[in-house]
């Protein structure tokens, strides 16, 4: 990657730069390694949308459909199949990142069924599960931050399995998940396993804050309309930097300390949902006003090459809001928009996308092996 890219200048500000996309295509044609010598792509994350987007484009999956109908897969097997051979194969392809930064990046997520989000006992044994069938010691198993979520997070940990916590909305969640980390990893140190090896990144989703918010500031009316709007735009950027500062404080503390002595590596916060969804806003938006160091973020392509072509990186951008930022959010609950029912929406509305994207996975994938079987 050029030395003087605004990307080369986001990762020399601290952030790990990961695509948010994954597909057979990308694989095969060569650009996944394409978009990590050009574009400095670290890692990759997927979630169910993604696999659905890429599963519908049947020819590049024709083959192993084939063979999988003629060997009588059921659709969950199928699926399994298909999903883990791309992050199979795209940790192969980030493996030398993933030794060159000693683990910390070189990362490939794969989220557990969506359809297990209320069920603790068996994301645990998926997650387990999915470990075992990529079989790679770069993978990150996704599970949602939902509340069941919470202690499948610490088993999933404390069993020495490294972890990508998705759907986090709320500040609240947040330290929950944190402190769900930290006792993970207080208990695989307990089992006598090798916490060293263990990684974990938190998933803080940013622009469906401000899609939700802003939906509800268009609707006050009368002696508040104005300030409402110029709220518009700022909720999710406030409530990531203070994600951040919640970070700060967990990652600071004797609790903490006590493992990284022993060799623990800190969860680090992602940038999630970072893909602008009001054209009225800097398309670049997520990227540039979320800088600090420890940090990822991950983009679909879209995004990365906004970045790339006019992204104004300026340092950090983080450090110092924290004043700016929670006022935000008070104007907010002034104004009666209430930020735990946003955040709570905002879990069920991505815990119910995700799980639309997975059955339509399925019937996708239920149609090529039909056809396959004719």
């Amino acid at each position: 990657m050029s030395d003087s890219t605004p990307l080369k200048a986001l990762a020399d500000n601290g952030v790990s730069i990961w695509l948010d996309d994954l597909s057979r295509e990308r694989l095969t044609s060569g650009n996944l390694q394409e978009v990590i010598d050009t574009k400095g792509v670290v890692g990759v994350t997927t979630n169910p949308s993604i696999f659905q987007v890429a599963l519908s484009d049947g020819e590049s999956y024709s083959e192993q459909v084939a063979q999988l109908a003629a060997d009588g897969s059921s659709l969950d097997d199928a699926v399994t199949a298909m999903t883990t051979q791309d992050v199979r194969d795209a940790c192969d392809v980030l493996l030398p990142v993933f030794e060159a930064t000693d683990g910390l990046d070189g990362r490939v997520s794969i989220e557990v069924d969506p359809r297990l989000a209320a069920d603790t006992a068996a994301t645990v044994e998926q997650a387990k599960h999915l470990r075992d069938l990529v079989d790679r010691p770069n993978v990150l198993v996704k599970i949602p931050a939902t509340v069941e979520g919470l202690p499948a997070i610490t088993r999933v940990i404390g069993e020495g399995i490294s972890v990508n916590v998705t759907l986090i909305f709320s500040l609240d969640r947040y330290r929950a998940v944190m402190n769900a980390f930290l006792t993970g990893l207080e208990q695989a140190r307990e089992a006598g396993k090798d916490i060293t090896t263990i990684a974990s990144v938190a998933s803080f989703f940013v622009s469906r804050v401000d899609t939700e918010v802003d939906k509800r500031l268009d609707a006050v009316e009368g002696e508040h309309a104005e300030a409402a709007k110029g709220l518009k735009g700022k909720a999710a950027i406030a409530n990531a930097r203070l994600a951040y500062q919640a970070y700060e404080e967990v990652f600071s503390t004797p609790r903490w300390k006590s493992l990284e002595d022993d060799g623990a590596k800190p969860q680090r916060p992602l940038w999630a949902s970072t893909g602008v969804k009001d054209p009225a806003y800097p398309d670049t938006m997520y990227v540039t006003e979320l800088v600090a160091p420890g940090t990822v973020n991950t983009m679909p392509e879209k995004t990365l090459d906004a970045v790339k072509d006019h992204g104004e990186i300026t340092g950090n951008t983080i450090e110092g809001t924290y004043e700016e930022s929670s006022e935000v959010l008070d104007a907010l609950e002034r104004l009666g928009i209430s930020y735990s029912d946003v955040t709570a929406q905002l879990e069920r509305e991505g815990v119910d996308k995700f799980e639309k994207s997975w059955e339509e996975l399925l019937a996708g994938v239920q149609t090529e092996l039909d056809k396959a079987a004719r």
